[in-house]
């Protein structure tokens, strides 16, 4: 699988089985392993003063995406994104 980028627009599938687009709005590397941050598409187009929802994802050996499972991970991953997007 080719190396997800910064802007890449992907489908994800939710716990129903149902399918969202997500653009890849941040990538980090940490320990040797690479994360990204995703936000649903439509919520990007929509110009808004709200907050819009973003979420976490582990990229794996395989280049495969896939959830993010201890609190202590999260926490490290989101601390690295946090101040990336503050930039």
């Amino acid at each position: 699988m080719d190396p997800i980028e910064v802007g890449e627009v992907f489908t994800i599938s939710d716990e129903n089985n149902e399918e969202n687009e997500v653009e890849v709005i941040a990538k980090v590397t940490l320990q040797g392993t690479d994360y990204v941050a995703v936000s649903f598409v439509e919520d990007l187009k929509e110009e808004t003063e709200e907050d819009i929802d973003i979420f976490f994802l582990k990229i794996d050996a395989e280049g495969e995406l896939s959830a993010i499972e201890t609190d202590e991970e999260f926490d490290k991953v989101s601390e690295a994104f946090d101040a990336i997007l503050e930039e």
